[in-house]
């Protein structure tokens, strides 16, 4: 079942978001010695990475993904990258070669057949899940945001990445309903597959895509067709239709 989480604001969302990722990382480090974490872009990630970065967790033997990424230079504005290092991997100083981001200067297709090779390369499979999962990298952790459509990472309502087979790890996205039109994303198998997903969304705007996502499952939300055991969403006020607030816990 899902683990719905409501805050008073979005500082808070942010704040307790941390606290929920420095437990995640280190119960993956103590159970298995390693921790794969992917990222993804936003206001709310952004702060929360902030946050991470000023009470950082011991980042040794953590290794940092990416959930999606525009096709852009890294050092684009948009760039999703950009964003994880100016937030969090510069000031938490953790080392480049435990960060492997998407080159979405390839373009869609390549970028997309590059990071999959990066994820078979360096993400175990399952062994202690499911047989399903087991011929898939797993992921300890992908913090993710919303879209007010509903979407996550750059899989969008309706797509036909989300009729992607289930041993895909990475696609091209060509025609994003939202600029730039090019990105690279993480399958939706994949993210089903991963240990834990934190779901992170606020403000007024997000309240009609939360409300779809804890419905029926739907490819006209997809956010909605996360694996919900393993799913972890925290929201502020203003984005839950039925405000409970967090007791801090």
């Amino acid at each position: 079942m899902t683990r719905l989480t409501t805050c008073a604001d979005d500082e808070a969302v942010a704040e307790r978001a941390a606290r929920e990722i420095r437990r995640l990382l280190r119960d993956a480090r103590e159970q298995r010695g390693i921790a794969h974490v992917a990222l993804s872009g936003g206001t709310t990630p952004g702060r929360t990475y902030e946050l991470l970065a000023a009470e950082p967790p011991d980042w040794s033997d953590i290794q940092i993904y990416f959930a999606d990424e525009r096709c852009v230079g890294a050092q684009d504005e948009q760039s999703n990258y950009r964003l994880a290092s100016e937030t969090l991997l510069v000031p938490a100083g953790i080392p480049a070669e435990r960060v492997h981001r998407m080159e979405g200067e390839l373009g869609p297709g390549e970028g997309a057949r590059r990071y999959a090779q990066v994820l078979r390369e360096h993400v175990p499979a399952g062994d202690d899940l499911p047989a399903g999962d087991q011929e898939l990298p797993v992921l300890d952790l992908v913090v993710l945001g919303i879209g007010p459509d509903g979407h996550v990472a750059s899989l969008f309502p309706g797509a036909a990445t989300l009729d992607a087979g289930e041993r895909e790890l990475c696609l091209g996205v060509e025609d994003s309903p939202k600029p730039p039109p090019q990105r690279i994303t993480m399958s939706l198998a994949l993210l089903r597959a991963a240990r834990r997903c934190v779901l992170l969304a606020t403000g007024a705007s997000k309240t009609d895509a939360v409300s779809a996502m804890m419905g029926e499952p739907s490819r006209h939300v997809p956010a909605s067709l996360l694996r919900r055991e393993r799913l972890t969403v925290i929201i502020d006020d203003d984005a839950s239709a039925r405000p409970v607030r967090d007791s801090g816990g």
